[in-house]
């Protein structure tokens, strides 16, 4: 845990810059336009509309890809995020990417199903994953994905993930 005495900004300081450093390390990530917001420590995934997101101009349509790929990547940072969040918040793991290994490896994906539940509009989609289990070797993590109404989810996915080894 966060020591009682650390200023609250720099609690805050030090969970923004290490999540920022985990999701700037993948260079497809920033090239989908996916950004975290954090609340404690819950994570809201964010994929903004872009005209690149587009698979059937006809509908317009997201294609089912980048859907794909915005769930993986959610399920995938809440995984990362969750596994490093007790060495985070003892400051045993830091946000400077600079120094090799100051952050832990991703977990490697095994399995991968997606559900499409109706077409992603062209507008701002957002998820959420829920680590299901989370062993020392395998992981599992649920994903929903919505776009105006939390309620009305239009893809959902299942992974399972292997934990990277110390």
């Amino acid at each position: 845990m966060a020591d009682r005495n650390e200023p609250l900004q720099q609690i805050k300081l030090r969970r923004d810059s290490t999540l920022a450093a985990l999701v700037e390390g993948v260079p497809y990530i920033r090239w989908l336009g996916i950004r975290f917001d954090r609340r404690g420590d819950e994570l809201t995934a964010v994929m903004p509309y872009a005209d690149k997101l587009i698979g059937n101009p006809m509908l317009p349509a997201i294609h089912g890809g980048a859907t794909a790929a915005f769930l993986e990547i959610t399920g995938l940072i809440e995984l990362a995020w969750m596994s490093m969040w007790e060495d985070m918040e003892a400051g045993r793991v830091g946000p400077d990417v600079s120094t090799p290994g100051a952050l832990p490896r991703l977990p490697k994906t095994i399995d991968f199903t997606v559900d499409y539940l109706r077409s992603g509009l062209p507008r701002d989609a957002y998820a959420r994953a829920r680590v299901v289990r989370s062993g020392r070797r395998y992981a599992s993590v649920q994903v929903e994905a919505w776009q105006d109404n939390r309620a009305r989810i239009f893809a959902q996915a299942t992974a399972h993930f292997l934990m990277p080894q110390s």
